[in-house]
């Protein structure tokens, strides 16, 4: 594997893992009802979004505008995978070691908000019940539930890294100009 792809992946991914732990440790400190928020999901996704495209950018850059398809989708997921890793270990430490009462809290906040929306949306009573009883016996921050959650992570992150490489690949020269 070339030195740059490693390099940056690398970077990139402590980049992104340290960007979601100051994150996370923000919306702990400010008020835990912003991760019920749907709008602090958006700015993440876009932050993210902005420096996975950063990193390939920077990459091609590094490598004279020659950066064909498979290294450019794998910058990225090293990068992806390096940083998902890193919140999700941050992410289990703090709601299971450091502070498990605020995942109740926020358990609790999202049961609330699951409801108002399926009452505003007209959703049947027995239906509503239903859920907020399968939410109300899900933990969240179980080490299956997380490793589950980075799976899922992990496969979007790979699609939107296809799509990423797919934009900045370089043309082979077969293609022409």
């Amino acid at each position: 594997m070339n030195e740059i792809i490693k390099k940056n992946g690398v970077t990139f991914g402590i980049i992104l893992g340290l960007f979601s732990v100051i994150f996370t440790t923000l919306i702990y400190v400010i008020d835990l009802k912003l991760f019920t928020s749907w709008w602090i999901g958006i700015v993440s996704i876009v932050i993210a979004i902005t420096i996975g495209v950063v990193l390939v950018s920077k990459t091609k850059k590094q490598l004279n505008g020659v950066l064909p398809f498979k290294e450019a989708f794998t910058v990225y997921f090293i990068a992806a995978l390096i940083g998902s890793i890193i919140s999700t270990i941050y992410n289990y430490v703090l709601f299971n070691i450091i502070d498990p009462a605020a995942k109740e809290t926020i358990k609790n906040m999202t049961i609330k908000y699951t409801s108002d929306m399926m009452e505003k949306m007209g959703t049947p009573t027995a239906q509503i019940n239903e859920t907020m009883q399968k939410l109300s016996e899900t933990d969240n921050y179980t080490l299956g539930n997380m490793l589950f959650g980075l799976a899922i992570v992990l496969v979007f992150q790979a699609i939107f890294g296809l799509i990423l490489a797919a934009i900045f690949k370089s043309k082979s020269p077969s293609e022409g100009l």
